[in-house]
This record gives structure tokens, sequence and C-alpha cells, in this order.
């Protein structure tokens, strides 16, 4: 049912944006045939594809830094009252300024390569992840806990069974809403100093060689990448987190 309803939404985007493309009828706005042949020229036979896996491993490359990272501090803070209350103003202080205007304040000090848009990335994502994993472990029931610890389990034991099972769902949450951020400030980010990414490749097909076509083509690829992450998150999360589909 729910293929179904994306093929019939997809069919009416189409639609609109044929009709829309006839009432314009300049060469700014294609229509939807005429960009989806571009955009298999460009896979097949230009370099769109490149672009595609650039951006692409930079998304994960910043997903799995902020995981591996946010993950545990917000487990902590979730265990600690007492770090808790001490952390929480420089949260709350950090935390609802638009990530995007860190983008040239990072670019000046790690240059314009990778390792400065997997950063841009890591921002976005720590925070979410951070708060909802530290909200989720705090809310764990106490008497869960006492539970397990009943049974000899320590420090080592609570994280593996309780805790880390627990948080995961927030984990993959924090990622699911923050993907479609993250791809939006990495393409403001690819279009500052480089060669590479799907920012630069729509930025220099539409403002450089006017090839309109693979240029909705690129967002189209965009759009994918940031549709792909969000629907393979939501794969994980049923693989692993199976207790939570359970009717």
């Amino acid at each position: 049912m729910e293929r179904r309803r994306l093929l019939i939404t997809i069919l009416a985007v189409m639609g609109i944006w044929e009709l829309a493309a006839l009432v314009v009828h300049r060469s700014i706005l294609p229509g939807p045939i005429t960009v989806i042949t571009a955009l298999f020229s460009e896979l097949f036979r230009g370099k769109l594809g490149i672009h595609f896996l650039v951006s692409l491993w930079r998304v994960i490359a910043g997903m799995g830094l902020a995981i591996i990272t946010a993950s545990p501090i917000g487990l902590l803070l979730g265990q600690s009252k007492r770090l808790n209350q001490l952390v929480t103003p420089l949260i709350y202080i950090l935390y609802p300024i638009p990530k995007v205007v860190f983008v040239p304040i990072i670019m000046l000090f790690f240059g314009i390569g990778d390792l400065a848009k997997v950063i841009i990335i890591f921002i976005i994502l720590f925070f979410q992840i951070l708060v909802l994993v530290r909200d989720q472990a705090a809310n764990i029931r106490q008497e869960l806990i006492n539970s397990v610890r009943s049974l000899g389990a320590g420090r080592r034991a609570l994280f593996r069974f309780v805790y880390f099972p627990a948080t995961l769902p927030a984990i993959l949450t924090a990622l699911r809403q923050s993907v479609g951020t993250a791809v939006a400030v990495l393409y403001i980010a690819e279009l500052f100093a480089t060669q590479k990414g799907l920012g630069y490749y729509i930025y220099f097909q539409g403002s450089t060689l006017f090839n309109y076509p693979a240029m909705y083509g690129g967002v189209i690829a965009m759009s994918i990448l940031g549709l792909g992450m969000y629907f393979g998150i939501d794969w994980i999360e049923r693989r692993i987190c199976k207790w939570l589909f359970v009717t």
C-alpha cells in the first residue's frame, strides 16, 4: 500500500511539473521527461555519478562521526544528573543556533576539502543525537535497571542490555530527523571552492553551462540522496529494533 501511494505521489508531482513547464514555456523549466533523460545520460556518460558518490561519502562519514561521539556522551549525561546539570546550559546555547552559520568558520579552520564538509554534517547531527539519547537514557525505568543489577550485571552489561537497546531508536530517530537538514547544508558547503559533489554540480550546470536539464537532474539526484538516506535509516530501524514493530 505504501509503495502504491508513493508511486501515485511521484506521478502526481510529475504531472504538475509537466503542466508547469507547458505554462512557463521557457528553457529554465524543462519538462520531467527531458530532465529524467538528462539525468540518466549524466549518470552513465557524464560525471554525475562521481559527484553523487562524493556527496554520499561526506554524509555517511559525518553521520558515523556523530554517532560514535554523541551517543556515549548522551548516555553519560542521561545517567549522571550532576554532569547533565553542568552541561545542559551549554547545550541550550548551542543547540538552537542554525548550523549553517558555522560553514564559513569551519572552512576557515579546516580548509575546503572533504574534512570541512564532514565536520559540518557532524555538527548538525551531533546535537540532535546527543539530546535525544540523553533524554531517552534519563527516562529508562529504574525498576528495569535494578532488576538487571540484581542478576549481577555490571556497568558494561547495563550498557549492552539496557542503555544501548533503549537509546538505539533515539539515535535512529535523530538521524532520520536531521538527514534533510544535513543534505541541504551539504549543498551550501559544496558551493565553496570545490569541484566535487552534487552542490557544485548543480551550481556549475545551471550558472556556468546553463544546462538546465542537467541542473534539474542534479537536484533530483540530491533529492534521491536525502530520500535514500531517510528510507535507509528506516529500514535499519526495522531490522535492528524489531521490538518496536511487534503488534
